[in-house]
């Protein structure tokens, strides 16, 4: 089955792909949620035009994206953690995190477009996490996890 999302589904797409899914997955999910629409001739139609209409808006956008990789590029991230013994830490280091470091350094990212290798890391070192800021615009993000200082 073919659908048009209506909105950015992880692991799926983005907004306005044309995608093809399971039968049940689309029709018992994704059109019940609002979340894409069944694409028809007319609905193929309509969103070749929106796209055309869009492409120019979408290079602007893009080159922005593009700005802000280079910026976070620039930064060098490291994010203090309590650690236990053999270099275990307390709890865990995820997306939030990463957020957080990035907000108080004046980057507004959302933490669904970061990914971190395993999700979580529970060991200090040196790890990279891919940052998507747009869907033609990813970043791989070197960062270190640290012992907090007492």
């Amino acid at each position: 089955m073919q659908i048009i999302l209506k909105e950015n589904i992880e692991n799926l797409g983005f907004k306005d792909d044309l995608v093809k899914v399971k039968n049940g997955y689309g029709r018992n999910y994704l059109i019940p949620q609002g979340k894409a629409v069944l694409a028809t001739a007319s609905a193929k139609k309509i969103l070749a035009e929106n796209l055309k209409q869009k492409a120019f808006k979408e290079k602007k956008i893009i080159d922005n994206a593009t700005a802000l990789g280079k910026k976070l590029m620039d930064l060098v991230i490291k994010i203090p953690s309590k650690v236990g013994s053999g270099e275990k830490l307390f709890g865990s280091v995820s997306a939030v995190d990463l957020v957080k470091v990035f907000e108080s350094q004046g980057h507004e990212i959302d933490k669904n477009s970061i990914a971190i290798p395993g999700k979580t890391i529970k060991r200090l070192g040196s790890y990279e996490a891919k940052i998507r800021l747009h869907r033609e615009v990813s970043i791989q993000f070197p960062f270190e996890v640290i012992p907090e200082k007492k």
